[in-house]
């Protein structure tokens, strides 16, 4: 007994260690993954994160014991189910996520075993002799005997994602030596600054996130105008509004300010303003005619010259 509380409180201390130097960790399933794997998974991520397994009934003992203080790793006990481990880590969680998952390895199929994925069987020559041609038409492949062996003709799903193989099935998969599934570790939920959330959230681009933050801005802001509730959104929005108020107030009294004198005299004398703006549109025209004239004139004179040097040429 001695020796087992030892060990479970050299568990305890080392994972209560991770936690308070490590940020964030993934939780991943381990189902099928091989201690060679497990290895390999450890040296790709050395230096950037740390890989921890143990009983779930230990794990869970032991975060309960933290949480008198550390209240927010009571998020980590509803995902401490199945055959799970953690990674701890303080780097970028997308390149770690991607390093985990690029560990896989292909794997036959298993009388029994859950389909991660739809499996099919190609079409073309198996090299079988025809006396298994039972075999293939007791699980509905089509096939024909082509120069003395079984040729299956089209394409077969044989069995779909997240069903069961059956005994058969796994066996004409074996004799064909297909390896239809690849197994690795596998993250089902991230926790960071005492929040955990799906691993599907690091896919989301900058670009996604910052438009929908404008969409919700903008949604604010319409909704505090109509109700004239003042927010952050809506702020700068019924300041110009009110303004516009205050100079249509303003034109039709006398009451004036230094920053309205101008717009109360354009009104009064529309025409002033008016005859200084095609006089100055006139001029800017005239200034970009003015490069392609002196073109014009240039190309002309370069062609007076270039006939008077040709009758030179004859008479000299």
């Amino acid at each position: 007994m001695g020796g087992k509380s030892g060990t479970k409180a050299v568990y305890f201390d080392k994972l209560k260690g991770l936690l308070d130097e490590y940020k964030s960790v993934f939780i991943v399933g381990v189902d099928n993954v091989s201690s060679q794997q497990m290895h390999e998974i450890r040296a790709s991520l050395r230096g950037e994160a740390v890989v921890l397994m143990g009983k779930n009934t230990m794990v869970r003992r032991a975060v309960k014991g933290f949480i008198t203080d550390s209240p927010e790793l009571e998020k980590l006990l509803p995902h401490i189910k199945g055959n799970v481990g953690f990674i701890f880590t303080n780097q970028d969680l997308k390149d770690i996520r991607d390093k985990i998952l690029a560990n896989k390895v292909a794997a036959p199929a298993r009388a029994g075993a859950v389909a991660p994925a739809d499996v099919w069987i190609p079409a073309g020559n198996t090299g079988m002799e025809p006396g298994k041609t039972s075999f293939f038409q007791a699980l509905g492949v089509p096939t024909k005997i082509a120069r003395g062996t079984i040729e299956i003709t089209t394409d077969l799903k044989l069995v779909e994602k997240d069903a069961k193989v059956g005994a058969s099935e796994a066996t004409l998969l074996n004799m064909l030596n297909i390896s239809p599934f690849s197994y690795g570790m596998k993250v089902q939920q991230v926790y960071e600054d005492g929040q955990t959330f799906s691993p599907d959230v690091l896919d989301i681009e900058e670009a996604q996130l910052l438009k929908a933050l404008s969409t919700a801005i903008t949604t604010i802001a319409t909704i505090s105008l109509a109700t004239n509730y003042p927010t952050l959104p809506s702020i700068m929005h019924s300041l110009v509004n009110g303004y516009k108020k205050v100079l249509a107030v303003a034109i039709e009294t006398d009451y004036s300010w230094e920053g309205i004198e101008e717009l109360k005299d354009r009104i009064a004398n529309p025409d002033a303003y008016a005859a200084a703006a095609p006089a100055a549109g006139g001029a800017a025209a005239a200034a970009d005619d003015a490069p392609a004239a002196a073109a014009k004139e240039e190309e002309k004179e370069e062609e007076e010259e270039s006939g008077d040097e040709g009758f030179g040429g004859l008479f000299d």
